[in-house]
């Protein structure tokens, strides 16, 4: 039998072809999402966010925003992580949704409703690809909290509330490294700790100016990422309230600066960054 004579014919193996998804891809300071239309009623979200976020067999990317038009005109998001967990919100995610919306349908304020609460974006600027967004974060909760890390010991910090949670310490050291390991390290330990049944972020922060902090970020269900939008608020919020920080400052991640504005604890926070569309195609499914 030849190879020809023992394929399939073409339309069971059309049949038996995976279903393509369609995506656009984007990121904002490096920290990079997925977009997809929310089309099926009964997706397996959890694995598809593993399966098309993983860096050397898929796509990659640090998570999928499941994009849900509601029938009432409602835009709603849900974030699921790249090992499969779900999340409240991602700010750097939102803002990356508002980008797509306004290169495609020029909705350049928009409201988008997460777990976490909803989220206003507006462009402020345009350089195509990059769009400048400032998005309304919700009023930042901060709590400062000395907790007991499993092999570490006392860790003194603020737990901190964007819509998400979050854990913020302040470190002198250059590489940001506390209690005689990494950020990294240290960060995979807290994100998990019992003391977080449902994890937590973790931010690193310097304060290096009343004007400006360097942080960086280990993302629950993600690990270290360039950037976090949350987590510049969190990072943020806890300098403004702790240590004296400007109610308006520049907060950089390795990613790069994000404009962060809060005028009082009891107003919402602002949050001005850039989102970049990266690309749009195709990719197989479950």
């Amino acid at each position: 039998m030849s190879i020809e004579e023992s394929l399939p014919p073409l339309e069971v193996a059309a049949e038996k072809a995976p279903s393509l998804l369609q995506f656009v891809k984007a990121h904002a300071c490096g920290n990079d999402f997925l977009i997809l239309e929310e089309t099926a009623a009964h997706r397996n979200h959890a694995e598809l966010a593993k399966k098309l976020c993983a860096r050397n067999t898929s796509v990659g990317a640090d998570g999928i925003e499941f994009l849900d038009r509601q029938p009432d005109g409602t835009l709603f998001i849900r974030l699921f992580n790249s090992d499969g967990s779900e999340a409240e919100l991602s700010g750097n995610g939102t803002r990356c949704v508002a980008a797509w919306l306004a290169a495609t349908e020029d909705r350049n304020k928009v409201t988008l409703v997460t777990h976490g609460g909803p989220r206003t974006c507006e462009v402020v600027e345009i350089a195509d690809p990059t769009y400048v967004i400032r998005t309304e974060m919700g009023v930042p909760r901060v709590m400062p909290r000395t907790i007991v890390v499993d092999g570490v010991g006392e860790v003194e910090g603020a737990m901190v509330n964007v819509g998400n949670p979050h854990f913020v310490l302040f470190v002198e050291t250059e590489d940001f490294s506390a209690h005689g390991l990494s950020w990294q390290e240290l960060g995979g330990k807290i994100a998990v700790s019992p003391l977080f049944p449902h994890g937590t972020n973790v931010e690193f922060v310097r304060v290096i100016s009343p004007a400006e902090i360097a942080f960086r970020i280990y993302e629950r269900g993600c690990g270290p990422t360039t950037s976090s939008g949350t987590g510049t608020c969190a990072s943020s919020s806890a300098a403004m309230s702790l240590r004296g920080a400007s109610r308006h400052l520049i907060a950089v991640a390795e990613g790069g600066p994000q404009r962060v504005s809060w005028e009082s604890a009891e107003e919402p926070m602002f949050l001005t960054g850039p989102a970049e569309i990266i690309c749009r195609g195709e990719v197989s499914g479950l």
